[in-house]
């Protein structure tokens, strides 16, 4: 073994597959999907080139909420290379070898989870990821019976525990872990069989092992390329004085909206500040009457972390793009885009959610009703950043989130509804809506909400109250939606949320 003294030094490095690989010399603008097709390991491909597909997705090692380690699924063609320094990457090379089969890999095989190819190597690491990840065989039943050939066993009244329901099979395997990996030729039955089919990890399974430690750490790190300079600053008071450095600097989370950029587009920035890892930006407290989450948690971990706590959001997460884009995506990055077709903001203002700005100065509060001045437009003064979002306690006890798209999972929303209701002794005393894709911003239906207010939780009320909301905000015409559809989803989501309460009642009763 050469010795660390005459090794040759790599600045900039991402551990592969067990190797670490140098990063020197790559453009700040070069994807990781890129960056490792450079290297030899083409077995994750580009399908889409904005996190549509999953036939990119590879395996990185992320904290868990304890001191452990937890793969995780992400979208190799949106993330930057330069975002990973020092990072821990797997990819479909990593996992196995022809005579050798991992044991997805091995299931998919003898399913036939596979036809073309092409999207198979993205599959493979997303269902890898959900093969390790914690507590997925913890669960009674959670192991496959074989003469299920993978299916999953009928429900019985006398075990209706552990028999699983339409998104999770009987070894505990969630599909939304999937959710985001597409594929036009095998069909996804064969694909399912493999996903349940999966019993634990080996006790040698050097992947399993690897989750008792910790993950690599975020290292400060900058980068300089032809294009631009990325930059991970060590802390929140770096990040800030960058800012002010570079007002015009582009901040880089998850990279769920700037990757599509990149590819799409073909935009480049002179400069990225890689916020994503800042420990200032990833906390989550719970307290007695506000709950704050930090901008840069990923969506997947604020969903494991609030365990339910926050209904409104629980029932949003599922809806919001996939698996892969949630592993990724942030709350602040949905915020700081200003899009007035992010799923969050619906959600957030029915939750009266408040917008903690950090600067130089110190913090400042936005209610999010506040927030947004324009199309893309917000009331963010250069030098600010996003670094939490609070939500006000106690919470609303009727709530819903609506989304409107062409696909169910993995779309954009061509409208999204948050609902937050209180109904006290069959009187309204509370309603908070927030709309998406009905205006050029995200709103809140305030005429709605003055309809309902102070009388009763009834039909005639209810129709009265859709009628005032079928002309709330502004929609128009585009290639998701014609603004008369639009106009329509508004005037049958309140009938919607009351036919389902009203459903609830009954079966209550």
């Amino acid at each position: 073994m050469v010795s660390d003294s005459t090794q040759a030094v790599v600045e900039h490095s991402i551990t592969v597959n067990g190797a670490t690989r140098a990063l020197d010399g790559t453009d700040p603008s070069t994807t990781t999907l890129d960056w490792l097709r450079s290297q030899g390991l083409t077995g994750a491909k580009e399908g889409c080139a904005e996190g549509e597909c999953g036939a990119c997705s590879i395996m990185v090692a992320r904290p868990t909420e304890g001191a452990g380690t937890q793969w995780t699924a992400i979208n190799a063609c949106l993330v930057p290379a330069a975002a990973l320094d020092g990072q821990e990457v797997v990819t479909s090379e990593g996992l196995g070898r022809p005579d050798a089969l991992h044991p997805v890999q091995h299931e998919m095989a003898v399913r036939g989870g596979s036809q073309c190819g092409y999207c198979t190597p993205g599959f493979i690491c997303s269902m890898a990821a959900e093969y390790y990840r914690e507590g997925r065989c913890s669960k009674p039943g959670a192991a496959p019976d074989p003469e299920q050939n993978g299916h999953e066993p009928a429900a019985t009244a006398n075990d209706p525990g552990n028999a699983p329901d339409h998104e999770h099979g009987p070894n505990g395997f969630d599909l939304h872990a999937l959710s985001g990996n597409l594929c036009r030729c095998t069909g996804y039955r064969p694909i399912r069989d493999a996903a349940y089919a999966l019993g634990e990890p080996a006790e040698d399974d050097p992947y399993a092992a690897r989750l008792a430690a910790a993950p690599p750490a975020a290292r400060a790190t900058r980068i300089d390329g032809t294009t631009g300079t990325y930059a991970r600053p060590g802390d929140l008071t770096e990040a800030l004085a960058l800012l002010a450095e570079h007002p015009d600097a582009v901040l880089v989370a998850g990279s769920t909206d700037w990757g599509v950029e990149v590819n799409i587009r073909g935009v480049r920035t002179p400069f990225a500040i890689g916020i994503d890892r800042l420990p200032e930006l990833r906390t989550l407290d719970v307290g007695d009457d506000v709950v704050e989450i930090g901008a840069a948690l990923s969506l997947s971990e604020v969903e494991r972390a609030l365990a339910g706590r926050i209904p409104l959001l629980d029932k949003m997460f599922p809806q919001f793009a996939s698996r892969l884009i949630r592993n990724g995506a942030t709350i602040g990055g949905n915020l700081g885009t200003g899009s007035p077709i992010g799923d969050t903001p619906p959600a957030l203002l029915a939750l009266e959610a408040v917008v903690v700005l950090a600067s130089a100065d110190g913090d400042r509060e936005v209610p999010l009703a506040d927030y947004f001045t324009g199309y893309r437009q917000t009331v963010k003064r250069e030098g600010e950043l996003i670094r939490a979002v609070r939500i006000p306690l106690p919470l609303s006890e009727l709530t819903a989130f609506h989304k409107i798209a062409k696909r169910r999972f993995d779309d954009i929303s061509s409208v999204a509804v948050g609902f937050a209701l209180d109904v006290r002794e069959g009187v309204v005393s509370k309603a908070r809506i927030g709309l998406g894709g009905v205006a050029a911003t995200p709103i809140r239906a305030l005429a709605t909400e003055a309809a309902l207010e102070g009388r009763p939780w009834s039909a005639e009320v209810v129709r009265e109250a859709a009628a005032v909301m079928r002309a709330e905000g502004t929609p128009l015409d585009d290639h998701r939606a014609s603004a008369a559809y639009r106009t329509a989803t508004l005037g049958t989501a309140l009938l919607k949320l009351y036919a389902e309460t009203a459903t609830a009642q009954e079966v209550g009763a």
